[in-house]
C-alpha cells in the first residue's frame, strides 16, 4: 500500500502539520487548565488538536521573570504525553530573554513543540536569538516568529524563508499602534481587523509569505473572545479568505469554533476521500470524477482536505483513516 502521502507531497512529505489553533495562556491557573482542556480534547478527538502556548511576554510579573520561567518549565515537563506545549519568550532586545532562554530551554527544551519569538523584525533577529537558544541545548526545535510593525511586513518573504522558521504570526495591535494614528482603534479588534486596507495588505502579504516558502501563517488574535458568533465570523473569513492555516485563541471557548471554521465540511471530506481512492486506483493518473478532469495537481489538494481534516479532529472515512493509524 502507496502511502499518498509519498506520491503527492514529494519532498514535503515530511513535513510536520501543527494544529490549526494556538491557544495562549500566561497566568498559573489558566496555564494548568489549558493543559488539562488540550489533553481532555486530545481524548476526546484521538489528536492533539490545539498547542498551548505558555506565555512569558505577557505572563511574566514585571521583576518575577525569572519565577515566572520556573514555572513554565515545570508545566511543560509535567505536560502529558503526546502534549504539544510551546512558550513565548520576551523579545530578543530584552533582559528576561536570556533568562527564558536559560531557564525554559536548558530544563524542559525536550519538550517544547516550539519557541515563539516576539517582535521579530527580520531574518537576522531569528539568528540573533537563535545563537541563545542552541547554546542552551534547543537546536532540535522549531522557531515561530511573530511580526507587529510595517518594517517587519517589508522584511516578511525574507523572514519566511529561514530555514529553521515553522509559523509566522501577526501582532495586529502593535502594527495598528505603531502608525501614529493613521489606523483607527477599529482596525485592531473585533471584524474591523478586516476592514482597513493597511490591515489586510499586512496579512495578506503574511500569508502569501508562508505559502511561498511552505511555512504555516497564524491568524492573529480576536480579543472579543465572549462574542462566539464574531469569533466564528472572523475564523471563517481568516481561513477562506486570506488563506490562513492557523489562529490564535486567548479564551478555551474560542478553540473550538477556531477548529471548526478550519476543519473541512463533512461533505467536503467525503469528497476527497472517494476522488484519491479512485485516484489510488489507477495508480494516480488522471481521471473523470463527477464530469471533471483530476489529476494530481488537484489530488494534491484533496489530500491535504484529508490532512486538514485529521488535524481537526473531523472523522475521516476508513477507506483514507488508514493513513493515519
Amino acid at each position: 500500500m502507496i502511502d499518498p502521502r509519498q506520491i503527492l507531497l514529494g519532498a514535503q512529505a515530511g513535513t510536520v502539520q501543527i494544529p490549526v489553533c494556538d491557544h495562549y495562556s500566561g497566568v498559573e491557573v489558566r496555564m494548568k487548565k489549558s493543559l488539562a482542556l488540550q489533553a481532555e480534547m486530545a481524548e476526546e478527538f484521538g489528536a492533539c488538536v490545539f498547542d498551548v502556548t505558555l506565555d512569558c511576554e505577557d505572563g511574566a510579573p514585571v521583576g518575577g521573570e525569572v519565577d515566572h520561567a520556573h514555572l513554565v518549565s515545570e508545566l511543560a515537563l509535567g505536560a502529558v504525553a503526546g502534549s504539544r506545549v510551546a512558550v513565548r519568550v520576551h523579545p530578543i532586545d530584552e533582559a528576561a530573554f536570556e533568562t527564558d532562554v536559560g531557564i525554559i530551554v536548558k530544563k524542559a527544551g525536550s519538550r517544547l513543540s516550539h519557541i515563539m519569538l516576539p517582535k521579530i523584525e527580520c531574518a537576522a533577529d531569528i539568528d540573533k536569538a537563535l545563537v541563545s537558544i542552541d547554546a542552551a541545548g534547543g537546536v532540535h526545535i522549531p522557531i515561530h516568529v511573530l511580526v507587529e510593525s510595517s518594517h517587519a511586513i517589508h522584511k516578511v518573504f525574507e523572514i519566511a524563508a529561514h530555514p529553521r522558521l515553522q509559523s509566522i504570526g501577526f501582532g495586529v495591535m502593535d502594527f495598528v499602534s505603531s502608525h501614529g494614528g493613521a489606523i483607527p482603534a477599529s482596525g485592531m479588534s473585533g471584524m474591523g481587523q478586516f476592514q482597513h486596507p493597511l490591515v489586510i495588505r499586512a496579512k495578506l502579504e503574511i500569508s502569501a509569505a508562508c505559502h511561498a516558502f511552505g511555512k504555516t501563517p497564524s491568524h492573529c488574535v480576536f480579543t472579543e473572545f465572549k462574542d462566539v458568533d464574531a469569533l466564528s465570523n472572523a475564523a471563517h473569513t481568516a481561513s477562506k479568505e486570506l488563506g490562513y492555516t492557523r489562529m490564535w485563541s486567548i479564551h478555551p471557548d474560542q478553540i473550538r469554533p477556531i477548529l471548526k471554521a478550519f476543519a473541512p465540511t463533512e461533505s467536503e471530506i467525503e469528497t476527497a476521500a472517494n476522488l484519491l481512492e479512485a485516484a489510488a486506483k489507477v495508480d494516480w493518473a488522471p481521471i473523470s470524477f463527477a464530469g471533471a478532469l483530476h489529476d494530481r495537481a488537484s489530488y494534491r489538494y484533496f489530500w491535504q482536505v484529508i490532512e486538514r481534516a485529521h488535524a481537526t479532529g473531523r472523522t475521516i472515512p476508513s477507506n483514507m483513516g488508514i493513513y493515519f493509524s
